[in-house]
């Protein structure tokens, strides 16, 4: 198994560190500490060594920091985690709802806080301008200084250090040196020496390497410093790169000289302010670097064609193993011998059984009756429930395979449930199906967003006075993070959409302590067909790469038009046509009467 169940945090272990952080403040002679779940990457996810916030104060949520005052320590979480706080942090911390409540706000609502201390290494250099900027004006000075949790975490745990590993041209879709060369000709038509890439995915995708220093996301602990030559120095354990086939283009330089490296440079130096610890500006004088956008953020999200392809398969494989684990589910479930760890398990058996699986693209939700409400629930032997008659039954799940990422999401009605379940999953897909059927004009600047297209999916929900407080949907990387930026769908998703860009597609809805309910298929953009009669303009829209059937039972027809009725109709039917070859015996049988017309 990849996914495990134990309990990795408790509300106990919370008062003692929180009392042992707030005496190394008095130590350190600051008034205030903050603590971010993040690493010098400043990615998503951490490894277990970085997992500081969840080490003092027991939330294992994806997002969130805490900011650690004398008599006052808040935790911060957005609307994912409203309801995973409250039940996994002692009442010695504080929930506080971010973004809702910005921190320089809150700190200036606490008395006594002059001198507040960070690690220069888990904030960014954008982070700490835009705090330095709210703060203006106030007592508050900001602190740079070596981490105070690390002072305190006696058995914190050995960085990971496997090897890395190359990962294919023909699966890439283009060579390293390729990207490198073109990447390179930017700088130049820019005036700028080099750019220093320190994202472990982006370092990932230009150098075509992968790793497994991040359970769930295969990325290297790596950074790189891309010249205008097309020359890179790759900053990591030296031994992790040594099986690597890396061209003469490609210098390994061990991490601890980095600084070193980049202070050596004549040049300026391209630093993206959102991805850059702050510790590498304050390395660097000033006149050393310029702002710009990490290179490689945009040729990443925009998928070649070998990648899409590469996509398409991955998630014909996944719909398979999702379609065999869900008609066990709809033999199994009925009986009453079931848990959420039954579920959990028995479905990452099906992916493995593709042969194929190189790892679970993140740990898989499920949530039965009132936890489905969590949204980002992660079961464990503490918190395991049976998986009842009468309730909904909510799974995101993903795999991680060499030719693609992929995630989906289904709930499922176990027994029959009531009318309100069944119009709130009505609404939920409608709103899903909206996204899936827009089109919208390509413009070579200025060009649609995800902003633009977010309330597609919450209207059907807003007619009815519900709503949900996540995005709709995140871009998903190529056998890389299953959450990659820039592109997305939500109210903060400025970057405008482009061929071949993949993202998620998941409006949801959440009845505190009932049910949660959410859809998710995977879609990427594509250049529509011309429609006889319109305006000869480009146009764009979205291929969906998931097919697993929608759960029947829970659609109200009454509630569809006649064009969302006509989709699912056909989703099913082309399901059916692409599964049906991959299944045989009760699966296909299954799969054939899930896919019948409505």
């Amino acid at each position: 198994m990849f996914q495990t169940f134990e309990v990795t945090s408790s509300p106990e272990t919370g008062p003692a560190r929180l009392a042992a952080l707030r005496a190394e403040l008095v130590a350190q002679k600051v008034d205030g500490f903050i603590v971010p779940r993040a690493d010098r990457f400043q990615g998503e996810y951490v490894a277990p060594c970085d997992d500081r916030l969840a080490w003092l104060t027991g939330f294992t949520g994806s997002a969130g920091f805490a900011c650690v005052l004398a008599d006052v320590a808040g935790v911060f979480i957005d609307g994912r985690y409203r309801m995973q706080v409250r039940s996994q942090v002692a009442d010695v911390f504080s929930p506080v709802h971010w973004p809702d409540v910005q921190l320089a706000d809150w700190l200036k609502d606490q008395s006594g806080v002059i001198r507040l201390a960070f690690d220069p290494w888990l904030h960014t250099m954008a982070q700490i301008e835009a705090l330095e900027k709210a703060l203006h004006g106030t007592d508050v000075v900001l602190v740079p200084m070596q981490n105070l949790v690390d002072a305190i975490w006696s058995d914190r745990p050995a960085p990971p250090l496997a090897p890395f590993n190359d990962y294919s041209d023909d699966m890439a879709g283009e060579t390293s040196q390729s990207k490198r060369a073109r990447l390179a000709d930017e700088l130049r038509d820019a005036g700028q020496a080099a750019a220093l890439i320190t994202s472990p995915d982006s370092v990932a995708w230009l150098l075509n390497i992968r790793g497994t220093d991040i359970a769930r996301n295969p990325v290297p602990h790596a950074m790189a410093l891309l010249q205008d030559n097309g020359n890179v120095a790759l900053f990591c354990e030296t031994s992790q790169a040594a099986d690597l086939r890396l061209d003469n283009g490609v210098t390994v330089v061990a991490a601890g000289q980095m600084l070193g490296s980049l202070v050596a440079m004549t040049a300026p130096i391209r630093l993206d302010h959102d991805r850059t610890p702050f510790a590498i500006h304050q390395a660097l004088a000033h006149d050393k670097t310029v702002a710009g956008q990490d290179p490689c953020v945009l040729p990443k999200a925009r998928k070649t064609d070998a990648e899409i392809k590469g996509a398409r398969e991955a998630h014909l494989r996944d719909g398979a193993a999702m379609v065999r684990f869900l008609a066990w589910l709809d033999e199994e479930a009925p009986k009453g011998a079931l848990t959420e760890i039954d579920v959990v398990t028995a479905l990452e058996g099906f992916r493995r059984d593709t042969n194929a699986l190189r790892d679970i693209s993140f740990e898989t939700i499920c949530g039965a009756g009132p936890h489905g409400a969590i949204v980002h629930y992660r079961v464990n032997e503490d918190t395991n429930r049976p998986v009842s008659l009468g309730e909904l039954l909510l799974v995101d799940s993903g795999g991680q395979y060499l030719d693609g990422t992929t995630d989906i999401t289904r709930t499922i009605a176990i027994g029959n449930v009531g009318e309100t379940e069944r119009s709130c999953y009505t609404r939920v897909l409608q709103g899903m199906i909206a996204i899936c059927r827009v089109r919208f004009p390509y413009l070579k600047s200025g060009g649609v967003t995800g902003s633009d297209l977010d309330a597609l999916a919450r209207y059907p929900l807003w007619l009815a006075g519900l709503d949900y407080d996540h995005g709709t949907g995140h871009g998903v990387g190529a056998y890389l993070s299953v959450h990659e930026g820039p592109q997305g769908l939500s109210r903060r998703a400025k970057t405008p959409l482009e061929v071949g860009m993949i993202l998620s597609n998941e409006p949801g809805y959440y009845r505190e302590g009932a049910f949660g309910i959410r859809i998710e298929n995977l879609i990427v953009v594509t250049a529509a067909d011309a429609i006889a009669g319109g305006d000869a303009r480009d146009m764009l829209d979205f291929e969906t790469l998931t097919f697993v059937p929608l759960d029947r039972r829970l659609i109200d027809v009454t509630l569809l038009s006649g064009g969302e009725h006509a989709w699912i109709d056909r989703y099913h039917s082309d399901t059916l046509h692409k599964i049906g070859p991959r299944v045989d015996g009760a699966a296909l049988d299954w799969l054939t009467a899930a896919c019948a017309p409505l």
